[in-house]
């Protein structure tokens, strides 16, 4: 069992950056492959971005890329997003999660096994 919460999330205005941090407890990171989410109101969880479980592969959803970047270190048992260029359209609850898939970068959210409860993240105009 990996239990799994994020912290960082906030009010920023447009162009700000924001960091996100997931810390993990219960069992090691390493033997995961992890993943950041987001939901709207009224919208459908989608990917933001996801690692594999050695930090070697990533994947980043359209809307985010060259602005976000995702991190672990398994070390600490930490999962990190950090957020630059903010747009009013990242509004959402972001959600770290963890999944037993260790051989690929994993985007299908119900292929995540853990999940945290969620960070508001809040960019205004």
């Amino acid at each position: 069992q990996v239990q799994l919460v994020e912290s960082g999330g906030g009010l920023v205005q447009d162009g700000g950056s924001l960091r996100l941090s997931c810390a993990a407890s219960g069992r090691s990171l390493s033997t995961y492959g992890m993943g950041w989410f987001r939901q709207a109101p009224g919208k459908e969880r989608e990917i933001v971005a996801a690692i594999s479980w050695s930090g070697d592969s990533t994947y980043y959803a359209d809307s985010v890329k060259a602005r976000f970047t995702i991190s672990r270190d398994n070390a600490k048992n930490t999962l990190a997003l950090q957020m630059n260029s903010l747009k009013p359209e990242d509004t959402a609850a972001y959600y770290c999660a963890a999944t037993k898939i260790k051989t690929m970068v994993v985007v299908i959210p119900k292929l995540y096994d853990y999940w945290g409860q969620g960070t508001q993240v809040t960019v205004s105009s």
